[in-house]
């Protein structure tokens, strides 16, 4: 019997991101989404009642109030859901809370997906729904890799590319109101859009200049009147030349794209600032199915630990 999962579960960029008016009360959004290789741990462990028990540690996670922990919603609509005992829930994040890169959906997805595991659900049909019910962005993250998504970002096209991108991700220090963000678009909302259908095609053929030529993010102007350090993120990335660069989500995390990972580390070492900087890629296909470390030790004495990425 497992008595215990393991998973990682990955940060997001937003490539594109439009915004075409809100549907129910939710902004609508055109957006091709990938998956990175920068992640949160997610540990789920078997209780014998049907309590959530959710520890976060790690990149900001102090800053999440409990009524607003997606990780907790997540575990109690999963026991809702399918009848399942509870769980305690251990998350190791390395995702920096309020940056745009999904960190709070990813945690979400996770536990979704790790309790899954932990309790031999497969309905993946049931799982997405369920995950859609909790954030914008979760059903994507369940899966993740290269999408482009619609409607309140619940419609996912998945995307399939032949190579590899290479960015220098540069992350603030605070965050940003992603309510606060998108008021100030609706307050002057942006007339230039990006051409997602044809990034997604670039995507797919492997075109980087294509993928290049395409990159634009609408809440790019209201996430630097909200935080000056998107401004500065974004002239930092702007100094190296990269092939394109944008606020990813509502911010406060900006991406450089370059051609190759060498020019990506050459700009990363050239870095002189104080901002954190990393050098990021997006997740080609089946290298996010590799076996990991357990990165949790819990001293635990019997019964078995499976760890998945």
């Amino acid at each position: 019997m497992v008595y215990s999962v393991t998973v990682k579960s990955y940060a997001k960029v937003n490539l594109s991101l439009n915004i075409s008016g809100v549907q129910g009360g939710y902004h609508a959004i055109d957006s091709v989404v990938a998956s990175i290789d920068l992640c949160d741990a997610v540990r789920v462990r078997a209780r014998r009642d049907e309590r959530i028990n959710v520890y976060m540690r790690g990149c900001g996670s102090e800053r999440i109030p409990p009524e607003r922990n997606h990780a907790v919603r997540a575990g109690e609509a999963f026991v809702a859901a399918f009848g399942s005992r509870g769980a305690d829930i251990e998350i190791d994040k390395d995702i920096p809370v309020g940056a745009g890169l999904g960190g709070s959906s990813a945690d979400a997805a996770g536990v979704l997906n790790a309790l899954a595991k932990l309790y031999g659900v497969g309905d993946r049909a049931a799982l997405k729904a369920l995950a859609d019910g909790l954030g914008s962005d979760t059903g994507y993250m369940l899966g993740g890799g290269f999408a482009r998504l619609s409607g309140r970002g619940t419609r996912v096209q998945p995307l399939a590319s032949p190579r590899r991108y290479d960015m220098l991700l540069f992350l603030p220090a605070s965050p940003v109101s992603t309510a606060e963000c998108y008021r100030r678009y609706d307050a002057a909302p942006d007339p230039l859009r990006a051409d997602s259908a044809r990034l997604a095609s670039a995507l797919q053929a492997g075109d980087f200049g294509g993928v290049a030529a395409n990159v634009y993010n609408a809440l790019q102007r209201p996430a630097c009147e909200l935080n000056a350090e998107v401004a500065a993120a974004l002239e930092a990335a702007a100094s190296f030349s990269p092939a394109a660069y944008a606020v990813t989500g509502s911010g406060s995390a900006v991406f450089a794209l370059f051609e190759s990972e060498e020019l990506c580390r050459w700009a990363h070492s050239r870095w002189k600032g104080k901002m954190r900087a990393r050098v990021v890629h997006t997740l080609v296909p089946g290298e996010r199915r590799r076996v990991l470390p357990n990165p949790f030790a819990l001293g635990q004495a019997s019964g078995q630990d499976k760890t998945e990425e």
